[in-house]
């Protein structure tokens, strides 16, 4: 065998693979559709999906709400950043309690139902007491905590209602008690209906629409039968129907669906049609980031309930487009979630959250463009509120922790390795080898040991 200059043999190289020829007749659009079908399925895709989702929906809101409430904020003879900087708050602290609610144990979370039902209850009945509660565009609804802090109490009403509820009905699911209607019932709908009344009384209907939803929801994923959820609805739906009635201003808003142009009256729909015009404005990609003109003062809300509006003027069809898209990928995750646990806990409240959450979107959304009408509630995760993004945040950690608690999603996540250095075992540093790095200095150092100098 020949040597080479150094003395040192040659490098033999392994002979290549023949290159396995494919089928004739396999459809590459068939083989990339079942690959991202395998990537689709994997046990961690939800888990991905509603971190990851949630996420960018938070931080396109604070971007958003930036850009939305400087003109707002110089109106009110404010610094351009108030608005913002009182939103990023409320994102570090919301922040803080996903993270809290994505590492607690499932058994953690329904011994906080009955506490946080009765805090918020506490709290909507304290907001009718005078002088303590305040009203914001005619809702009473708020409670001061002092300065420009304000806390709506039936936001964390959401939340009770979806951890209280499902915990009720799986405890009743493991007596087998839900084949009898009395219990798919009771307490369920009057507590329920307590919560609503506590919120019609200070006027605000679009956070009881919200409600409802939730509790249709929760009846649904019980397995209420059809005679039953439908005799439900129509109740509420009666006393919907009896509350709009009373109620000029919510017939104003009823009458401005699918306006177009601004009218004298009562029912001016100047606030629906300049969102509309914003939409309009935006085209495909928008007039450029803080180049809104409908936020001057033109659109009222724009950076609450009306943050959509500006989102399509700015950012045009493809920032919209992108923000349904994350919404649409956060509902899929949560709906998984909710179909593959075999804790029935987790199957209703991932699906009474995953309802919150794509309801108040379709609502606020609709209204938006004109295809419903205006109920004052803000986009989740994406408007102004801290009120309502705390307790949103802290949802989406109990999907991420039912995410998590999948034992195929456990599995993976104890497969992972860290990418430097081998993985961290019990004991001290004195226990482990040291770490062997694959640098070029240690591939230098081998050769040199084997006699070339």
């Amino acid at each position: 065998m020949s040597s080479s200059r150094t003395g040192r043999p040659p490098v033999q190289r392994a002979a290549k693979r023949p290159a396995t020829p494919r089928p004739p007749g396999e459809n590459p659009f068939l083989r990339l559709y079942t690959r991202a079908h395998k990537a689709w399925d994997r046990p961690l895709t939800a888990y991905y999906l509603i971190l990851g989702g949630s996420l960018l929906i938070t931080v396109l809101g604070l971007v958003m709400v930036y850009s939305a409430s400087q003109i707002t904020a110089l109106q009110l003879s404010l610094p351009g950043s108030y608005f913002f900087r009182k939103q990023f708050l409320a994102a570090a602290i919301g922040g803080g309690l996903l993270l809290a609610a994505s590492r607690m144990p499932v058994k953690l979370h329904r011994a906080l139902a009955y506490p946080i039902l009765a805090g918020a209850v506490f709290l909507m009945a304290l907001v009718q007491v005078p002088g303590i509660g305040m009203a914001v565009n005619g809702n009473q609804n708020w409670i001061s905590l002092g300065g420009s802090f304000q806390i709506q109490p039936s936001e964390f009403g959401k939340l009770a209602l979806v951890l209280w509820g499902a915990d009720l009905i799986a405890r009743k699911q493991e007596k087998k008690l839900l084949t009898q209607w009395k219990h798919m019932l009771v307490p369920l709908v009057p507590v329920a209906f307590l919560l609503l009344g506590l919120i019609m009384l200070g006027g605000d209907m679009g956070t009881a629409i919200i409600l409802t939803a939730i509790l249709f929801g929760l009846l649904w994923l019980a397995g209420a039968p059809t005679r039953l959820f439908a005799g439900v609805l129509s109740i509420a739906g009666l006393i919907g129907v009896v509350l709009i009635k009373t109620s000029p201003n919510r017939m104003a808003r009823l009458a401005c669906i699918g306006a177009t142009e601004p009218r004298s009256g009562v029912a001016d729909c100047w606030q629906a049609v300049h969102g509309i015009y914003a939409l309009a404005s935006g085209g495909l990609f928008g007039s450029g980031l803080g180049a809104s003109v409908e936020k001057w003062g033109q659109l009222p809300e724009a950076h609450t309930d009306f943050i959509f509006a500006v989102t399509g003027e700015e950012l045009g069809l493809a920032g919209t487009l992108s923000v349904l898209a994350l919404f649409a990928a956060l509902g899929y995750a949560g709906i998984r979630v909710a179909g593959r646990t075999e804790d029935p806990f987790v199957r209703y409240a991932a699906g009474g959250v995953t309802t919150w959450i794509i309801a108040q979107a379709v609502i606020n959304i609709g209204a938006v463009l004109g295809l419903l009408p205006i109920a004052g509630v803000p986009l989740p995760l994406f408007s102004y509120g801290g009120s309502a993004l705390l307790p949103t945040m802290f949802a989406i950690g109990l999907l991420i922790a039912f995410a998590r608690d999948d034992p195929a999603a456990r599995a993976a996540l104890a497969m992972r390795q860290p990418r430097f250095g081998r993985k961290r075992a019990g004991g001290t540093r004195m226990n482990r080898g040291p770490r062997r790095w694959n640098t070029m200095r240690r591939r230098a150092s081998a050769a040199r040991s084997s006699g070339e100098r």
